[in-house]
C-alpha cells in the first residue's frame, strides 16, 4: 500500500457518483424552494426559503469548485 504525503489530484468513478448525488440534491432542493417563493406571501417565511435556496446555491457551486479544480 502507497502512502502519499499529498492527496493525489484524481476522482474515482465512487467520487464522482457521490458528488453527482450531492449536487442533483442540492439542485432540486434549491429548484423546489425557489419555486415555492413565488407561492408565500409572508415575508419572513419568503426571507428564510431564499436563504435556504442560497444555501443549496453555494452547495452547488463548492462541488462545481471540486470538479472543475485543476490543481495547478
Amino acid at each position: 500500500m502507497n502512502r502519499y504525503d499529498e492527496v493525489p489530484s484524481i476522482i474515482t468513478g465512487k467520487d464522482l457518483d457521490y458528488l453527482t448525488d450531492m449536487f442533483n440534491w442540492n439542485y432540486n432542493s434549491f429548484k423546489n424552494i425557489y419555486n415555492s417563493c413565488d407561492c408565500v406571501s409572508d415575508k419572513d417565511i419568503k426571507s428564510l426559503l431564499r436563504k435556504g435556496a442560497n444555501m443549496f446555491d453555494e452547495n452547488m457551486n463548492i462541488i462545481l469548485d471540486i470538479l472543475g479544480d485543476d490543481n495547478e
